[in-house]
């Protein structure tokens, strides 16, 4: 019984680390997945820039042609006020091209905005672009990295899920379920430590008999609070 005993606090200890490297390998995974959204995200968000940036072209385009257009009549009516021979067509005339004019300064104001927006966008494309080209020429050597840590804590894994295979075959196949659901109840931890009468695992105070029955190493005992299955652990003693 003491040598199942020592073969389950192995086991325990085999699979604390491997539960401790799994959490190390799944936040280097996500680290790496970081290291590809990175590289999105700035892929993206160069495209909507630019993205942008023809939109604006566009609306100024447009405003540039109706701009145009204003100006034309605004001609095309000057050229007729000297062919108009009543005061009163001349009038009417005369607040058309006030009213074409007063249109042609609200799209010059509309124009102007729209090239100071383009040239605000124009650096921000510019900046983004050297950002995701650095991103671009870094990005495989951190993922390579990254990649590397991440292949050798599967070493290490793979190293000690072999260990746990050699142990698992020496314990009987009841006590293994056993651990293994004791493992799942107990947020990885089915073994405990048993020490001046304590269970180490949950503190809690163990009956007199059942903590002098540990000594005996003739039976698997389990703490009556946690269930965890009990190995006893004595003080050293003091030089």
């Amino acid at each position: 019984m003491k040598n199942r005993l020592e073969l389950l606090e192995q086991l325990q200890e085999i699979d604390s680390q491997v539960d401790v490297m799994k959490v190390a390998q799944n936040n280097l995974q996500t680290d790496l997945n970081g290291i590809d959204q990175a590289l999105d995200d700035a892929r993206e968000g160069l495209a909507a820039c630019k993205a942008r940036a023809a939109q604006l072209e566009k609306e100024k385009s447009e405003l540039e042609a109706s701009n145009a257009t204003e100006l034309e009549n605004i001609q095309r009516s000057e050229t007729n006020m000297k062919e108009i021979k009543t005061n009163k067509e001349y009038q009417a005339v005369g607040r058309e091209i006030a009213a074409a004019r007063k249109q042609v300064t609200e799209l010059e104001e509309q124009i102007l905005q729209k090239i100071t927006q383009l040239d605000e966008l124009n650096n921000q494309i510019a900046a983004s672009q050297t950002t995701l080209e650095e991103l671009e020429q870094n990005t495989e050597q951190r993922r390579s990295e990254k990649q590397s840590e991440i292949d050798k804590v599967q070493q290490d894994i793979d190293v000690d899920r072999l260990r746990r295979e050699v142990i698992t075959k020496e314990l009987p196949a009841n006590v293994l379920k056993r651990y293994d659901s004791l493992r799942a109840q107990r947020r990885g931890q089915a073994v405990a430590m048993a020490r001046d009468g304590y269970c180490m695992g949950c503190n809690m105070h163990l009956p007199p008999q059942l903590y002098n029955s540990l000594f005996k190493y003739e039976e698997l005992i389990t703490c009556p609070h946690c269930q965890r299955m009990l190995i006893l652990k004595l003080q050293p003693a003091q030089q």
